[in-house]
C-alpha cells in the first residue's frame, strides 16, 4: 500500500515531475534482473499475492491466488476470490512463503519427439549459448531440422522449446 502522505505529495506534484518519475519507475519496472529475481521464485501451483491494478490508485489492493502458468513476459494466476485468471507482469507479483499445502515446485518434463510437430515455432541455444529461433521443417527419430533465417540445424528434442512470445 502507498503510504497516504506519500500519494498526497504527489497530488501536489508538478505534472512534468510526475512524468519524469513514470520513467524512472518504468526503467526500474522492466530492469530484467527484478523480473528474474521474482520468477526464480515462482512455480506453478503456487500462493501468491498480486497487485488488483482495475481500481482507484488510491485504493489499489493486493489480492490473493495461485500461479496457473509462468511465460516469458508475465505469469497467469488465478484468482483465489473470484475464481478468474489475471495475465500479470512478473513485478506485479509478490511471492508468497512457502507452506505446507504448496505443492513442491515440478521440474519440467524433458520434450520428446511427440511434442513437437513439423511447422512448430522452437528456439534452443545452440553450441556458442547464442538463443536461436526457427520453425521446425523434419521431425526425425532423435533429432529435429530446424530452419534459422536459412541456415538447417540438428537439434536433439531435450534441447528444444516452443515459442510463445516473441
Amino acid at each position: 500500500m502507498i503510504n497516504p502522505d506519500t500519494l498526497e505529495a504527489l497530488h501536489r506534484s508538478r505534472s512534468v515531475d510526475l512524468y519524469h518519475l513514470s520513467l524512472v519507475l518504468d526503467r526500474l519496472l522492466s530492469d530484467p534482473r527484478r523480473i528474474l529475481d521474482v520468477r526464480t521464485r515462482l512455480h506453478v501451483g503456487q500462493a501468491v499475492s498480486f497487485v488488483d491494478h482495475r481500481g482507484n490508485t488510491a485504493e489499489l489492493a493486493m489480492r490473493s491466488g495461485r500461479v496457473v502458468d509462468l511465460q516469458d513476459r508475465h505469469a497467469v494466476v488465478l484468482d483465489d476470490v473470484l475464481r478468474q485468471q489475471w495475465k500479470l507482469p512478473y513485478v506485479a507479483i509478490e511471492p508468497g512463503a512457502a507452506s505446507p499445502a504448496d505443492p513442491p515446485p515440478m521440474p519440467p518434463p524433458k520434450p520428446t519427439r511427440e511434442s513437437f510437430r513439423t511447422g512448430d515455432r522452437v528456439s534452443f541455444d545452440d553450441r556458442h549459448l547464442q538463443p536461436r529461433i526457427g520453425v521446425i521443417t523434419r521431425v526425425n527419430a532423435q533429432t529435429a531440422t530446424i530452419d534459422c533465417d536459412g541456415q538447417r540445424w540438428r537439434v536433439s528434442f531435450q534441447l528444444l522449446r516452443h515459442v510463445r512470445d516473441v
